[in-house]
């Protein structure tokens, strides 16, 4: 338990919108409300739960709790029950804790529940209000006056007021989400507590927060972070056969051709292979390749013996300090599936393949 305010979330910009805007909506109300009565004669034409009602409707209009219904309908039912219990209950003690239980029932039961409601009921007990038209001026007209202040300045400074609520079951996204609507129906019914955030908005907190996760775990990943470092690599002049039972031996797919400085040059596949011992002729695939890499220098047709010859040469690399994100797009539509790493000498420093980033990604990703 803590009883230490946690910081709010707001910059200094919200915060002179939220009071600037309810200063005008209380002396909207109060302009207007002085001038519907007679002032030679002593009345009450301003209610204290007004202040609360313009904390809710200026400083958090998306609330549930600040919305138009919940306004005018928390204020003016507990009016009613508060004159109510004033009538009718003699204690002014027991009358003051029945008007606010009563009206946050009433106001639960016809969604309108309005933190300032029980404060108005509350109101009515302690001045004895006997008369019903109390619960019509002046609390309707203040929260009709205050409701429609909110209206023009909230839409006015880019806060819509009222605040739309989407259909609880929203159309299917276009890309699978981390969770759907049914999840945030039994997260709200597991936690059974009134929130004062309309489920929309909590909805898209929810993917706001998701997706800033995913840009701080995925936008700051480096290549340098998920390489595979001292990566197996041949030189020009290797023999092929040495390649080959090297691929062989470490059971990759791709080997980085390097000169004497570590640069890359090239890179030498499985498909370098096929390809050179004739890939579209299936038979006698497996004896065209032994042939291929004989030890001796020599090809029945004169072909290559040398890393050097069969090699791809135009390679696409990465660098240490680049986006591991940026890769994916190679992976998935350029077709490769390994793709060296340089340092910024632009020698070889490791080399990602589909595995490497696919670790990567599930274990940024992973709750």
């Amino acid at each position: 338990m803590s009883f230490l305010a946690v910081p709010l979330q707001v910059d200094a910009r919200e915060r002179w919108r939220a009071f600037l805007g309810a200063a005008f909506g209380i002396l909207i109300t109060a302009l207007v409300s002085s001038l519907l009565v007679d002032t030679t004669i002593p009345a009450t034409w301003l209610v204290a739960p007004m202040g609360a009602s313009a904390v809710l409707v200026f400083a958090v209009p998306a609330s549930p709790m600040a919305q138009p219904w919940a306004v005018l309908g928390g204020n003016t039912i507990s009016a009613l029950v508060g004159i109510t219990c004033a009538l009718t209950i003699r204690d002014p003690v027991l009358a003051a804790a029945v008007s606010v239980g009563v009206a946050i029932a009433l106001m639960f039961s016809l969604r309108c529940l309005h933190p300032p409601g029980g404060a108005t009921a509350l109101l009515a007990v302690i001045l004895h209000a006997t008369s019903y038209r109390f619960a019509l001026f002046p609390v309707l007209v203040n929260s009709l006056l205050l409701v429609s202040a909110g209206v023009v300045y909230n839409n006015l400074t880019g806060r819509a007021y009222p605040h739309a609520q989407r259909s609880p079951v929203p159309p299917a996204p276009v890309a699978p989400a981390r969770f759907t609507a049914a999840d945030m129906d039994a997260a709200l019914a597991h936690y059974n507590q009134v929130l004062d955030v309309s489920r929309d908005d909590l909805d898209e907190l929810l993917h706001l927060a998701e997706s800033a996760s995913y840009q701080r775990n995925l936008g700051e990943l480096r290549c340098a972070d998920i390489m595979s470092r001292e990566p197996v690599a041949v030189q020009v002049e290797t023999t092929l056969s040495e390649a080959w039972a090297l691929m062989r031996k470490c059971r990759i797919k791709s080997l980085p051709v390097i000169d004497r400085q570590q640069h890359i040059v090239g890179i030498v596949t499985a498909a370098d292979f096929f390809r050179q011992a004739g890939l579209d002729e299936h038979g006698g695939l497996g004896e065209r390749v032994r042939e291929l890499i004989k030890s001796d220098g020599s090809t029945p047709t004169g072909g290559p013996a040398m890393v050097g010859q069969i090699m791809t040469r135009r390679v696409r690399v990465a660098g240490v300090q680049q986006h591991a994100l940026e890769l994916v797009e190679l992976f998935s539509q350029a077709g490769h599936t390994h793709i060296p790493i340089t340092d910024a000498e632009h020698r070889l420093a490791g080399i990602v393949t589909k595995s490497d980033l696919v670790r990567a990604l599930f274990r940024a990703v992973k709750p």
